[in-house]
């Protein structure tokens, strides 16, 4: 790697943000009473599971240019349907595979309002955001369904051994890596950043546009009931409200993270940090006893800050190449004028 592409890696945003996160675990380690416990460290992790589980699919979404809003909504539709087929008798093995199932059906159907009819993504998940929320509390009311099998809850929230480390951590790395290794070393990766810098060039390039969105879609659905699932069992509680307004964290720990609102470019590594960072925020600050209003209130923030601070950066560096850069010679003459002879001496005579 050249000296120039290594300044530019260790001076990009997500690098930025990087040094933000191990900045900041470090002062909150010192100031912040029980941060750095193992067993603070525990909740930090089952805090971060459902974010950044729903942020790797919503990464790719974004990187093609669009947006999912609805998979917190989805997120509860599963765990409101988890708890009614609890409450109906069926077996777990049964619950968790439907759940999912029915998470990428939901996102099948916002993959068809906006591949098939050419919906603007923004306005159709907002839509079924409401949808979604609302057929969960269809499903369950205002009930709460509980004692779900200790074996499956303590898969969640139990640890390795005596490490303190959560056995959650490890399904969050394998995937993490997964989705890391499609977007960045995969031909279909790199058609995800062609589609979103210009999808028609992707398309007269041969990339099926349509289909790749569609199935985005489909998988931020499933991943999203996923995460529901594993927000019942940790609880132990399934509610038509569970995951409320996460969608908001989901799209910040994103954008945090680096990937450009208007697609064409990120890096999933930066979206790991920034969900990272937004989640030991957040920790730090219930550690301080901060109310979940003011939690709203820094989410919100962040959500700007990382809408505005990566576009500032970006056209900063573009604004500084364009000053580096030596002015063009100007343009030679196509028909220049000949040179004049020399007069010759007159003598005098």
């Amino acid at each position: 790697m050249s000296p120039r592409r290594l300044l530019g890696r260790l001076t990009s945003w997500d690098a930025a943000i990087i040094g933000v996160l191990i900045l900041f675990v470090i002062i909150a380690s010192f100031t912040v009473d029980n941060f750095a416990s193992s067993r603070n460290f525990s909740f930090l992790v089952l805090d971060l599971a459902p974010i950044a589980l729903m942020a790797l699919p919503m990464t790719l979404i974004i990187v093609t240019g669009e947006i999912d809003l609805s998979v917190a909504s989805t997120l509860g539709l599963a765990s409101a349907v988890m708890g009614a087929m609890w409450e109906g008798g069926l077996p777990i093995e049964t619950i968790i595979p439907v759940c999912v199932l029915l998470g990428a059906v939901l996102g099948a159907v916002n993959g068809t309002f906006v591949t098939v009819f050419g919906l603007p993504s923004l306005a159709v998940t907002i839509g079924t955001l409401a949808l979604y929320r609302g057929l969960a509390f269809v499903v369950l009311g205002d009930r709460a369904v509980a004692e779900f099998p200790a074996s499956y809850t303590d898969l969640v929230t139990g640890r390795i051994g005596d490490t303190g480390i959560p056995l959650l951590l490890i399904p969050l790395v394998v995937l993490g890596l997964v989705f890391a290794v499609v977007l960045h070393v995969t031909p279909f990766g790199r058609s995800l950043f062609a589609i979103g810098a210009n999808a028609e060039a992707a398309r007269f390039s041969g990339t099926r546009v349509t289909r790749v969105k569609f199935w985005l879609y489909v998988v931020s659905g499933a991943v999203a009931a996923l995460a529901g699932v594993l927000w019942t069992l940790r609880y132990s509680s399934a509610r038509a409200d569970n995951g409320t307004g996460l969608e908001l964290a989901v799209v910040a720990a994103v954008l945090l993270g680096g990937v450009s609102i208007f697609g064409g470019r990120g890096t999933l590594w930066g979206v790991i940090a920034g969900a990272l960072l937004l989640t030991s925020l957040q920790n730090a600050l219930r550690l301080a006893d901060v109310s979940n209003e003011a939690l709203s209130v820094v989410t919100g923030l962040l959500l700007i800050v990382s809408v505005l601070a990566p576009n500032l950066a970006s056209n900063s560096h573009a604004a500084l190449r364009r000053r580096r850069r030596p002015d063009p010679p100007p343009p030679a003459s196509p028909n220049p004028d000949p040179a004049p002879s020399p007069t010759p001496a007159v003598r005098s005579s």
